[in-house]
């Protein structure tokens, strides 16, 4: 069934100091996008960016989520670190707690949070790390919308405990059959009109096309594209512009809490 409406989210603030990820766009994608994930200082973002971020996503009525990382700024969090579940939770917890506080500075609330890069694949696909993560998460705000794959132990544990939950499409990342998403570190420029075409596809199909070349059924709430992507900026604008011209609209994430 073709979406009436969708969510368009994107990440933001991830820099460091003067040093900028991608193509330093950040201000002219933030208009296009209605949920942004701001980096939290581990993977990328520091205090002065993350305060900019914020008051930029008020500015343009975006909603604001937390992006917490793995604590690997050498690596942009795209390393899988080896740590304990409760460390990791706690790491969580620490970053979300910064943006938090720069969200009620400038008078909204936290709308989200969303692991980032290989924290959020290893969030996926670690059962006793999403369970804690999840079973914290519903002592310290059992309203917080919680960004994953349909395909994760992320999403299914969300459903089971009760955690609102918002599943992802990746419009600049590839597909496996398995309906989980390719993860690389590295991503080349895309075709806007290829990205948007295939974006389009499954909001009005509920089809995507995996790396082995199989169509698989699809469905979500949010689409993501990657600011650092190169091109992020055209990528953006190409795929909202598909969607509009399809009337479908885009606004903040609609949620589901039901249990499994």
């Amino acid at each position: 069934m073709k979406k009436q409406c969708v969510d368009l989210n994107s990440d933001m603030g991830e820099g460091f100091g003067p040093w900028r990820i991608g193509d330093g766009v950040d201000e002219a994608i933030m208009p296009l996008i209605s949920s942004a994930n701001i980096a939290t200082g581990f993977h990328a973002g520091d205090p002065n960016i993350m305060a900019r971020t914020v008051q930029l996503a008020r500015e343009s009525g975006v909603g604001v989520g937390a992006h917490p990382g793995f604590r690997d700024l050498v690596g942009f969090g795209r390393r899988s670190i080896a740590e304990m579940p409760q460390a990791l939770v706690n790491d969580i917890l620490y970053q979300l707690g910064a943006l938090r506080e720069f969200a009620r500075l400038h008078g909204i609330r936290l709308q989200h949070v969303k692991p980032h890069g290989a924290l959020y694949m290893h969030a996926a696909r670690d059962e006793a790390f999403s369970r804690l993560f999840i079973e914290t998460l519903q002592l310290l705000d059992p309203n917080l919308l919680l960004f994953c794959m349909e395909s994760s132990a992320t999403y299914r544990i969300a459903r089971e405990i009760g955690q609102p939950v918002i599943r992802e499409f990746y419009a600049d990342r590839d597909y496996d059959r398995s309906g989980s998403i390719v993860f690389t570190r590295r991503v080349g420029r895309l075709d806007p009109e290829q990205v948007a075409g295939k974006v389009l596809r499954a909001c009005v199909e509920g089809k995507v096309r995996t790396v082995e070349g199989d169509d698989i059924d699809i469905d979500f709430d949010s689409i993501c594209i990657h600011s650092d992507t190169p091109g992020a900026l055209e990528l953006v604008q190409k795929t909202r512009e598909h969607l509009v011209q399809e009337g479908i609209r885009i606004a903040g994430p609609q949620t589901s809490t039901t249990r499994i």
